[in-house]
């Protein structure tokens, strides 16, 4: 048995499984806004504890547990930094160290919370039938995971950061400090300081009446969903300039790296759906070099759990290590 834990920006998910990557047991909690780096990382603790009771275990019992977080993660020092999409997360932090004591588990794995996702997407989700593929998640933030000849590139560390590909210069303010990132128009984070902006100049939405009547913090993926099946025109307005700019986006590492496949997934993805990725296809195609042959454009396959199954995967992978050192 192993455990994931996939690290949002709104959300954290547990889950363990077992050798044929069965959920045995699992747990959701909200994703703390106080407390920085050691508020979240007892959460995470909490909620893997949760979903071992689920299974009838201690965590202590796992053979490993993978994490799958935001922001720089440095699996050989065991640290995450400058993850700006989870609150107060601004330096470096053990979180290996602080997650083995308090588990008790022997092998904590930590990886890119978009990679992970990408992995479970290969290895059991969509992308199966590919070799070469690009996993996109569209949730809190937009990032990205490559999988080329049947293997995760990950460059220097850092390759995949979609959500940060320029789709307009000089353009919307990014919660990266940048101007005109894809995350800036799309990113959920992003999407809420607009509409925010927008109510403060007078404009009129049901997004916040929502939002209060589910006694939540921020603007979920649920509630956008919401608001757009209620026609609201703000959500709209919002949710197709963020199309547009995943269109472009995507589309532009589609010329770079002419992937077979391209896997939308997060929590907007998730729950906006099959319409919703049609219409990243149709945004896409107009940028797209090769506009004859385009990629499978595919919706992920497993919904919420596919982040947290990744990062199981995660754990896998530095559990065989071990047994093989």
């Amino acid at each position: 048995m192993r455990g994931g834990i996939d690290l949002g920006g709104t959300k954290i998910q547990a889950v363990v499984v077992d050798d044929d990557g069965t959920v045995r047991g699992q747990s959701r909690h909200e994703t703390p806004l106080h407390g920085g780096p050691p508020g979240i990382a007892a959460e995470l603790v909490v909620a893997l504890t949760e979903a071992a009771a689920e299974a009838a275990l201690e965590p202590r019992e796992l053979e490993a547990v993978g994490v799958g977080s935001p922001g720089k993660v440095d699996d050989a020092a065991g640290t995450v930094s400058g993850a700006r999409n989870l609150a107060g997360w601004e330096g470096s932090f053990d979180l290996r160290g602080v997650l083995v004591e308090a588990l008790g588990t022997p092998i904590v794995a930590l990886g890119n919370d978009v990679d992970a996702g990408t992995l479970a997407e290969f290895e059991l989700g969509a992308g199966k039938p590919y070799r070469d593929m690009l996993g996109v998640f569209w949730g809190t933030g937009v990032g990205g995971g490559i999988v080329l000849d049947g293997e995760m590139w990950r460059g220097r560390g850092a390759a995949g950061e979609i959500g940060h590909v320029v789709v307009k210069q000089n353009g919307a303010l990014c919660g990266c400090g940048r101007h005109g990132c894809m995350e800036a128009y799309a990113g959920r984070g992003q999407m809420e300081v607009k509409a925010r902006a927008e109510v403060d100049g007078g404009e009129h939405t049901v997004l916040f009446d929502l939002m209060r009547e589910r006694g939540r913090t921020r603007l979920t993926s649920g509630i956008w969903r919401k608001a757009l099946r209620l026609e609201d025109e703000l959500a709209i307005r919002i949710v197709d300039r963020a199309v547009a700019a995943l269109g472009a986006g995507i589309g532009s590492a589609v010329n770079l790296l002419d992937v077979e496949a391209v896997i939308i997934g997060g929590g907007l993805g998730d729950k906006l759906g099959e319409p919703y990725v049609q219409r990243i296809r149709e945004a896409m195609q107009p940028h797209l070099f090769r506009d004859e042959q385009p990629p499978a454009i595919l919706g992920a396959t497993l919904g919420d759990l596919g982040g947290a199954t990744g990062a199981a995967l995660l754990a896998r992978d530095a559990a065989t290590s071990a047994r093989r050192a």
